[in-house]
């Protein structure tokens, strides 16, 4: 929960990647990241960050690669990086740790969800805003950034992460059947050219951050993502 004391098992322990379990599919991409320049700088810094004293969110930070292998993708709702509170980030996209109140953006999603397909919203605190369903359910939650340190948003930003996550979304645009990718926000936005739209559907809005997600030129909230993607994910059955 936000405020206590992080503990082993929703913090950073190592900068060791072989403790990082992934889906078999995403082996070879994964490790080809690990063992290049850019890999081995980043596990650099993020052991002096903890040799430090850094307090580094989430625990295993590959986990969306372990529960939705390449071959299951059917959705990819790409965020920027982990909450940065304490016991909240639990490796996947807008989604945070069984027990924790739901974080504003979710809010808004699970509202949306509500009003474009009728499903209502996680009873608090079980289940709860994990979507560890999702995931498990063929719905790719990735952030383009997967460390934070507590606290201090974008603190591990173009540390080269994202170069490992554009790897996974040109994967996905490349070898994945037909689906659906959600790019909320600018952010998100910025990654449209990884992906080839003339197999996948690209869909685009406002973050569903409260700060945005009413605004033009396209609102998060009455964009009717969700409706649509059950109707392409009918249609490429």
């Amino acid at each position: 929960m936000p405020g206590a004391e992080p503990t082993v098992a929703d913090q950073l322990r190592s900068a060791d990647p072989a403790v990082w379990p992934v889906a078999a599919g995403w082996q070879a991409l994964v490790q080809d990241f690990f063992q290049s320049e850019a890999g081995a700088g980043l596990l650099r810094f993020l052991n002096d960050r903890l040799q430090n004293g850094a307090i580094i969110f989430p625990p295993q930070p590959l986990r969306a690669l372990l529960l939705t292998p390449p071959e299951a993708v059917r959705v990819v709702i790409l965020g920027q990086d982990p909450y940065h509170g304490r016991g909240q980030a639990e490796g996947l996209a807008f989604s945070v740790a069984p027990g924790v109140a739901f974080p504003p953006s979710l809010r808004t999603s699970f509202k949306d969800l509500q009003r474009d397909l009728g499903t209502p919203p996680p009873v608090f605190p079980q289940p709860g805003g994990s979507l560890v369903r999702w995931a498990e359910h063929g719905v790719l939650l990735l952030n383009t950034c997967l460390t934070v340190e507590e606290g201090q948003p974008a603190s591990h930003a173009n540390r080269g992460w994202e170069l490992l996550t554009d790897a996974v979304i040109r994967h996905v645009s490349v070898h994945a059947k037909p689906c659906v990718f959600m790019l909320w926000g600018a952010h998100a936005q910025s990654k449209r050219a990884l992906i080839d739209a003339s197999r996948h559907l690209v869909l685009t809005a406002n973050h569903p951050s409260p700060l945005s997600a009413m605004r033009p030129p396209v609102p998060f909230i009455g964009c009717g993502h969700f409706s649509q993607a059950r109707a392409w994910k009918e249609e490429h059955a």
